[in-house]
């Protein structure tokens, strides 16, 4: 049997995990947001049209603020289509998406639903098709509280308060020949800053987020982080990134070691700021938006897209609706066990997406709602994970994979907030159970221990329309303190959430 020892003493700590680390992501893209959490004929619709149900997962998914209306649907989108009354707004063709937007969900009716949910509103920009002009309107819209014409607008459309949006990214992925109005760094750098520029004249406390790669991937990957940042570093406060995972040619042991890669991105794209930082002689620190991160097959969507017709533009299709396994929640979990490790600079995080579309929650229209494997270890985490991520010291054994290399077989994480501490632990052995032990004895006497996690006989098991509950969270009683030690058998392809105290 592998084995792992983990090492944690509070007093090492790497920085404080933010709320915003366990962020969500909504776009206009297939049936994320109509038959998702808008459907007025649903049974559980309020009169507002969303779905209660789906507003109740949400809610318990713990999603602290959310990105939105885009993604690639936002560098063809025009935000002004989306307010006023909402039987005279156009009727528009998603380019990105190749739908039809109705437009029915606009600014108003989402902070609606945000309302609900009870998460932060993060928008997104259009350096597409659109520009600083566009994006200076959109923010006095939103932002300022009275005695202009779009504050006049906003008031004439129901809402007399403010959205008060904080947090704004400056377009979405252009680097990617696939983005409408897609740019080289120079040219997105340039408007970048222009943009940002524009904003702070009129709110300088924004929090402005500068499109980084479209993932690591990417030809231009580095040299593109360096010049964005080069021409924005004084004006944003982020720059981000973008990963998306998924099992290819049956290769279990490395689709289950993502988290190593999704580490060496981080710390390039690190590398990459702290260069610039270097180089302008700045006191000022960017920090990572990782604003869009899952688990996402996007090998059958390509081959999908390809069916697609010059005359079928429909409204709402199924796209991107992955039904996740066990496997891949694992792997969802062992992501959240980076991004923890990474609390110093990752100080914003988007699971991408929601609902329906690489989603967490899944809805069947006029039908039930519920939980795909990939809820739990998020949900789990975004209720445990309070106060700082501590440096884990991991002595563990080694497990081979084809990508990646040797990986250590366990990958972990901790907090701490003072009265209690949380340990997440993923075991990336296909086939064999791995014990852990964990040194606490720098940590005061705690209370319950509990460990429970996500694991099952068939790491292929999902939950659907047919049996929603197939796979839940379950307990694991192997979990014991002596001496000021942790000792817990993790099941093979596993993750577990310890808790003490």
């Amino acid at each position: 049997m592998a084995s792992a020892h983990l090492t944690l003493d509070p007093a090492f700590t790497i920085g404080t995990v933010r709320r915003r680390l366990f962020g969500g992501f909504v776009e206009h893209l297939g049936r994320h947001v109509y038959d998702g959490i808008h459907e007025p004929t649903h049974p559980t619709a309020g009169p507002d049209g969303f779905r209660r149900d789906v507003v109740d997962l949400v809610r318990e998914l713990g999603v602290s603020a959310i990105r939105y209306p885009g993604g690639n649907f936002v560098s063809g989108y025009v935000w002004e289509d989306g307010v006023g009354p909402v039987d005279e707004r156009p009727r528009r063709l998603d380019l990105a998406w190749h739908s039809t937007e109705t437009n029915r969900v606009g600014l108003h009716e989402f902070q609606q639903w945000l309302d609900h949910v009870g998460s932060e509103l993060v928008l997104a920009v259009n350096l597409g098709t659109r520009g600083p002009k566009e994006a200076l309107e959109l923010l006095e819209y939103a932002n300022v509280p009275a005695g202009t014409t779009r504050a006049q607008q906003r008031a004439q459309n129901g809402r007399q308060e403010p959205f008060g949006v904080r947090m704004w990214c400056l377009g979405n992925e252009m680097d990617g020949p696939w983005q409408l109005g897609h740019r080289d760094a120079e040219d997105y750098g340039k408007l970048a800053s222009m943009t940002a520029k524009a904003m702070r004249q009129l709110d300088p406390d924004l929090e402005l987020v500068a499109c980084g790669s479209s993932g690591r991937y990417m030809p231009t990957f580095g040299e593109w982080e360096r010049t964005v940042l080069h021409h924005t570093y004084d004006d944003v406060d982020y720059i981000s990134c973008h990963a998306y995972y998924e099992e290819l040619d049956g290769d279990l042991a490395s689709f289950l070691a993502s988290g190593v890669h999704m580490d060496g991105f981080i710390e390039s794209v690190v590398a990459a700021a702290d260069h610039v930082r270097s180089v302008k002689r700045s006191d000022k620190r960017i920090d990572i938006s990782f604003d869009e991160w899952n688990v996402w097959y996007s090998s059958r969507w390509q081959e999908k897209s390809r069916t697609f017709t010059v005359d079928d533009w429909p409204v709402a299709p199924r796209l991107l609706e992955d039904a996740y396994s066990v496997a891949d929640a694992v792997t969802v979990g062992g992501l959240l066990v980076s991004l923890l490790n990474h609390a110093d600079r990752v100080t914003s995080a988007s699971l991408a997406q929601l609902v329906n579309v690489i989603a967490p929650i899944m809805t069947e229209p006029g039908g039930p709602a519920w939980r795909q494997t990939t809820f739990f270890p998020f949900s789990l985490t975004s209720r445990l994970a309070r106060g700082s991520a501590l440096r884990v010291v991991l002595d563990a054994d080694t497990t081979s994979t084809a990508v990646h290399g040797d990986v250590p077989v366990v990958a972990a994480a901790a907090t701490t907030d003072g009265s209690s501490t949380a340990v997440f632990l993923q075991n990336r052995h296909t086939t064999e159970p791995t014990t852990v032990t964990v040194d606490l004895s720098r940590f005061p006497a705690t209370g319950d221990v509990v460990a429970q996690g996500l694991w099952d006989e068939d790491v292929r098991a999902v939950n659907d329309l047919a049996n929603p509950e197939r796979v839940r969270l379950r307990s694991n009683d192997t979990v014991e303190v002596a001496d000021g030690v942790l000792t817990i058998e993790l099941p093979p392809v596993s993750w577990t959430a310890v808790t003490l105290g």
